[in-house]
């Protein structure tokens, strides 16, 4: 086989697997930059829907009253916070009672997870009166505001939402800049995106909320390590669209330490790894028999991370083929658009893009994470507690 078309062979091969990424993100960014629709949006109002507030908790003695209270200081009437005690070996229970939660206590070693737990509560809330159901990590805090707008959004008649979703990061550090920025693109500039075009904005595993209507219609059955997105492809195969809250916003805590953030992102990009195995072949399928609006959620399974298509572009930037340069300066402009717009929205401009010089460091530390990665995206991987480095700050 001559060289030139081996390394063309590489080349196909490399766009195929950058395509996506690059297609997903030039796309809602651009869109992201649109005007948002007007809304009614107008918080308070007498006859708004009863709501249950659901916080999943595993060994959160230290954070879960903080947030219990933050959401009872959004909330009013009408409003039930329940916590799920799951698999507990610390005080959670007792401590989120006394912050003034309703407490189930879901003790089964063989029910790990997240998602066992939010299914034990959706199965509770079910139960009861209220018209929808709002997932808050416990680890998380809530703006004032943000409970009364889910709830005049479920009045209105939407199906299912997701709030804006931030990272809380008090770390002045260039690595810390950098994940909030990373977060900061993924959790709000792409589903403000798809806000914007009409499409399902995705749901982020924190602050999202389902009307009981649609758990009844599909039943939450997710119980990979990224649970969000597995029912959320559920959710659009279903022809169910859920819309984004730009002004409702919740904050989670984000580990910075090197072996916790090593964690939680082998977890993450693992679980994706081995959904997009799982479903990737049955969006195409929809695709290929007409369904248009699957596309999107197509393309953003089967997106490389940034740090991975980086890798992958600059490799293929020391190819020698003229017409794969030509790709790869084409992808990086598409990246700087995207990282740029994300900076630009987001606190603290000028810093944020200083951090981007530590860049090449996070590249090589994922592409040292990679086998834990791997290994994480295995059927038979467990879930594992990234583990929280303030536990005073809650009590």
């Amino acid at each position: 086989m001559p060289l030139s078309y081996l390394l063309s062979l590489i080349g196909i091969a490399v766009v195929l697997a950058t395509l996506p990424l690059l297609a997903e993100i030039l796309v809602l960014t651009a869109a992201a930059l649109l005007p948002a629709a007007g809304l009614r949006d107008k918080v308070g109002g007498s006859g708004l829907a009863p709501l249950t507030v659901l916080v999943p908790a595993h060994n959160e003695e230290a954070l879960i009253g903080r947030c219990i209270r933050s959401v009872l200081a959004s909330a009013s009437s009408g409003v039930d916070v329940l916590v799920v005690a799951h698999n507990c070996t610390d005080a959670t229970a007792v401590r989120a009672e006394a912050a003034g939660a309703h407490v189930l206590v879901l003790n089964d070693p063989r029910q790990t997870g997240k998602g066992c737990a939010l299914r034990y509560g959706f199965a509770a809330t079910l139960a009861g009166p209220s018209h929808g159901v709002l997932v808050i990590d416990a680890d998380s805090v809530i703006e004032l505001g943000l409970i009364e707008r889910v709830r005049r959004r479920l009045m209105l008649g939407a199906p299912a939402m997701q709030c804006r979703y931030e990272v809380s990061c008090s770390q002045d550090r260039r690595r810390a800049k950098l994940t909030t920025l990373a977060f900061h693109a993924f959790n709000v500039i792409r589903p403000r995106g798809r806000a914007r075009l009409g499409l399902s904005a995705g749901i982020l595993g924190n602050g999202f909320a389902l009307h009981r209507e649609v758990l009844k219609r599909v039943p939450y059955n997710a119980h990979s390590i990224v649970e969000d997105l597995e029912y959320h492809l559920t959710l659009v195969r279903a022809n169910i669209r859920v819309e984004f809250i730009d002004t409702a916003v919740v904050y989670g805590e984000m580990p910075v330490k090197s072996k916790s953030a090593q964690t939680q992102r082998a977890r993450w990009e693992g679980g994706r790894l081995r959904v997009m195995k799982q479903w990737a072949p049955r969006l195409l399928v929809d695709v290929a028999s007409g369904r248009v609006r699957l596309i999107e959620p197509l393309l953003d399974l089967l997106a490389l991370p940034i740090s991975s298509e980086v890798t992958l572009l600059l490799v293929a930037a020391c190819l020698p083929v003229t017409w794969l340069r030509f790709y790869v300066l084409a992808a990086f402009a598409v990246l700087l658009f995207h990282v740029t717009a994300a900076a630009f929205s987001g606190p603290g401009f000028w810093g944020t893009m200083k951090a981007l010089s530590t860049a090449p460091g996070y590249i090589l530390w994922k592409l040292w994470i990679f086998p834990e990665i791997w290994r994480t995206s295995r059927a038979n991987a467990a879930w594992v507690r990234t583990e929280r480095e303030s536990p005073a700050n809650g009590r």
